[in-house]
């Protein structure tokens, strides 16, 4: 089948005992692109500005992860980040890439930094906004975590509690978000098979505080140990993950640039996609 633009592909394969539906833009050196973890999120929606112009220097791969868009609808809750990147390297097994470059958002950039700790050899560099994961057992949830993490509990999900999250926490400035944007992600946010079983949702029972801590990589001792070239871009302004977590990471991992995006929220490729755009691709396709 095909989607979006002529040139750009979408297919689903079977990873595991899971389907995962990814697409496919342009040719070189291959990047994954993983998405957030927000109601409704998917691969496409969450990098529709920077697909075509990362395309035009990279093979772009662009899965809906475990939980979101076409893909299966089931992730383990016990290691939530880990069962991510097993099926992020499991799609590279699948594809026959021996390593590629991650580009992750939020929760996406926790499944890259995990895959890098668990199986490094499948990683090359890594981008990370706002990844998830970093101090979250040191401080309280932000205002933005609740909002995400209580959308399918209490009176259950609604359009003004997503147009609330995307506006008032995804992005700084929200004039840009439209109403179809809202519409798109709240008739996805519907799948009665999320419904059934949310991805992304606070840790609970016996073994909730053992998953928080396995969630946090700040106390992980693999992380000195990632060595990928790193480039780390936190939005100033971001009300989801603190911006804090950046200089967390620059401090811990070794070769980790940090770039902090001034007026700029969670979402910074979508929100500074020119930006964004050309800080990955002068860092992915420097030597």
């Amino acid at each position: 089948m095909t989607t979006g633009s002529a040139a750009e592909t979408g297919r689903m394969i079977r990873v595991g005992n899971r389907d995962i539906f990814y697409s496919e833009a342009g040719a070189g050196a291959a990047v994954v692109l993983l998405h957030g973890g927000g109601p409704g999120a998917s691969g496409r929606s969450n990098y529709s500005r920077n697909i075509e112009a990362l395309a035009r220097r990279f093979r772009v791969i662009v899965p809906d992860m475990p939980g979101y868009g076409r893909s299966t609808k089931r992730i383990d809750q016990s290691d939530p980040f880990g069962d991510l990147a097993a099926a992020v390297g499991g799609l590279l097994d699948a594809l026959d890439i021996d390593s590629a470059h991650l580009i992750g958002n939020s929760y996406g950039g926790a499944a890259a930094l995990r895959l890098a700790m668990d199986r490094p050899e499948k990683v090359r560099k890594l981008i990370l906004m706002g990844p998830g994961g970093v101090g979250t057992t040191r401080a309280l949830p932000t205002k933005g975590l609740q909002s995400l993490l209580s959308y399918y509990g209490g009176d259950g999900p609604s359009r003004a509690k997503l147009a609330e999250f995307i506006r008032e926490y995804l992005v700084h400035d929200a004039g840009g978000v439209t109403e179809e944007i809202i519409d798109d992600r709240y008739r996805a946010s519907l799948d009665p098979d999320v419904l059934a079983d949310p991805p992304l949702r606070r840790p609970s029972g016996p073994s909730a505080l053992r998953t928080l801590w396995r969630m946090d990589f700040t106390r992980d001792a693999r992380l000195p140990g990632v060595r990928n070239p790193t480039l780390v871009i936190w939005g100033a302004e971001d009300k989801v993950n603190r911006p804090g977590g950046g200089r967390m990471l620059a401090e811990r991992m070794p070769n980790c640039d940090l770039y902090l995006a001034a007026e700029t929220g969670h979402w910074v490729q979508w929100e500074r996609a020119e930006l964004f755009n050309a800080l990955a691709v002068a860092f992915l396709g420097a030597a």
